[in-house]
C-alpha cells in the first residue's frame, strides 16, 4: 500500500480523535471544578442540560434519578463533542494560548446564546457578576484543559514539525537581515 505525503483525511481523523480525548479530559476537569465550587458556594447541581433537552427534543424525564442521569449524559456528551472543535482549531496550526482562547470563545459564546434561547439560563445582561464569574471559571477550566491535552497529544506531529521548520527558516532569514 502506497502512502501519500498529503493525507488530509488522515490528519482530519487524527485531529478529531485527539480532540475527543481532549474533550473527555476537559469535561472531567470541568466536572471536578463544578463539584468543588458547589461545595464552597452550596449551589445545587444545574438542570440546564435537561432544560435544553426538553426544549429541543421533547425529552421529559419522569423521576429525579432519570433527570440527574440525563443531565450527566448530556453534560459528558456535549463536553466531549466540543473537543472536536479543539481538534479542528489544531488543524489550522494554532496551539497554546491562541488556540485555547478561540476554543474558550466558541464554547462559552455558544452557551451564552443557546442557553437563554432555550430558557435554560438568563441572558448575560440579566445575570449577577458572581454567576458570570463562576461560569467563566468553569468554561476556562474546560478550555485550558482541552488545550493542554490536545497540544500534548499533538506534540511531534508531522504538521507541528513542518510549522517548526517554517518558523526556524523565518528566524534564520530574519537574522541574516539584521
Amino acid at each position: 500500500m502506497k502512502l501519500h505525503k498529503d493525507n488530509s483525511l488522515g490528519a482530519l481523523g487524527s485531529a478529531i480523535g485527539k480532540g475527543l480525548l481532549a474533550g473527555i479530559a476537559a469535561t472531567a476537569a470541568m466536572t471536578a471544578s463544578q463539584m468543588i465550587e458547589m461545595k464552597i458556594t452550596k449551589r445545587k447541581a444545574s438542570d440546564t442540560p435537561v432544560k435544553v433537552a426538553e426544549d429541543t427534543a421533547g425529552v421529559k424525564p419522569t423521576t429525579k434519578q432519570d433527570k440527574q442521569k440525563l443531565s450527566q449524559e448530556l453534560h459528558w456528551s456535549y463536553g466531549t463533542a466540543w473537543g472536536v472543535a479543539r481538534g479542528l482549531i489544531g488543524l489550522t496550526g494554532l496551539k497554546g494560548l491562541p488556540a485555547t482562547l478561540i476554543h474558550f470563545g466558541a464554547v462559552w459564546g455558544t452557551a451564552l446564546i443557546m442557553l437563554p434561547k432555550h430558557n435554560a439560563a438568563k441572558p448575560i445582561n440579566q445575570q449577577q457578576p458572581k454567576d458570570i464569574a463562576i461560569d467563566v471559571l468553569h468554561h476556562g477550566v474546560y478550555a485550558i484543559t482541552a488545550g493542554l491535552v490536545y497540544d500534548a497529544l499533538d506534540a511531534g506531529s508531522r504538521r507541528e514539525r513542518k510549522l517548526n521548520k517554517v518558523g526556524n527558516n523565518l528566524k534564520s532569514l530574519i537574522k541574516r537581515f539584521r
